[in-house]
């Protein structure tokens, strides 16, 4: 697809057929309890992108998701996610996460993390009951990202739950075209690339945060399904401050990599639905800012349940 050269700032776009009867459902008949989505709509000269915030694993009772999920992805013509989650191969994944990841005989996680933030993690490591032993091939990302899934899967969060296995579930059945923002390698390699003070303080993090896990995570989806912004930008901040170059890789980098090919998408005339972590899409940097920069019409999108 051409890159995008032409200003978006000129007169009203006419809205697609799937734009209409989704802003149809919205404000007709149907709209009795209406609820916040955690999505908002970008309008193309001939086409529709929506962009959905998602989280990335959840329980089994949080399903039914809210409908607007389910209404826009009927719509749309293809899906656009983090990885594409299609051609996605876990023995590539494997291989790309243990080259990347896991540290030769000839070193430790214990000496990568020094005394000091040794001494933390495995105090934190005892207190949420993470045998840390079986984490010393990996280098701190690594370690960081398997506690996290770790305490999460406690609580019964899990991956297959997740907002972009219903979808891709969804588009394979329904033969519709999974497009990728980045490849595992793009992913994994913003991680890689952290300096090893800033992984190891993320780990330390990650194994603090366990000891309220539950609540935090709860807290999450109630702010996700009530479309809470405030909640999530107030988190980013948080996080900005305590890991500031965690926030870049994990975010602000990968927003940055990622805006062009969402631009692009809107020089087509197929609708798209983008389905990205929430975070991705809020606070001054998110991906909704960044496409209002460039002059694209971007608005929120209110749903009905």
């Amino acid at each position: 697809m051409a890159g995008m050269a032409m200003s978006w700032s000129g007169s009203p776009m006419p809205r697609s057929f799937a734009a209409l009867t989704i802003a149809l459902y919205f404000f007709g008949s149907y709209a009795l309890a209406r609820e916040p989505a955690m999505m908002w709509v970008a309008e193309g000269r001939q086409n529709t992108v929506y962009l959905l915030g998602s989280i990335h694993l959840l329980r089994q009772h949080d399903y039914p998701l809210p409908a607007a999920i389910d209404l826009v992805y009927d719509a749309v013509d293809a899906l656009v996610m983090e990885l594409d989650m299609d051609d996605l191969d876990y023995i590539e994944v494997i291989a790309t996460m243990r080259e990347l990841g896991v540290m030769d005989e000839a070193e430790r996680l214990q000496e990568l993390l020094g005394e000091e933030l040794h001494a933390q993690a495995e105090a934190a490591a005892e207190a949420t009951d993470i045998p840390l032993e079986l984490l010393q091939d990996s280098e701190p990302w690594l370690a960081a990202i398997t506690v996290q899934e770790l305490l999460a899967m406690r609580v019964g969060f899990v991956g297959e739950l997740g907002i972009e296995n219903y979808l891709g579930d969804k588009a394979r059945a329904d033969g519709k075209p999974i497009l990728g923002l980045e490849t595992i390698t793009e992913q994994l390699g913003f991680l890689d690339g952290l300096p090893m003070r800033a992984q190891s303080e993320w780990l330390v993090h990650s194994l603090v945060d366990g000891l309220r896990i539950e609540m935090l995570v709860d807290q999450l989806v109630v702010a996700w399904r009530s479309g809470d912004v405030g909640y999530l930008e107030r988190e980013l901040i948080h996080e900005a401050r305590m890991s500031p170059e965690v926030h870049d890789a994990v975010l602000l980098q990968r927003n940055r990599s990622w805006i062009d090919k969402i631009v692009d998408l809107m020089d087509d005339d197929r609708d798209y639905l983008v389905v990205v972590g929430a975070a991705h899409l809020v606070g001054d940097d998110g991906l909704v800012e960044l496409l209002a920069e460039r002059d694209i019409p971007v608005s929120r999108l209110g749903i009905s349940q």
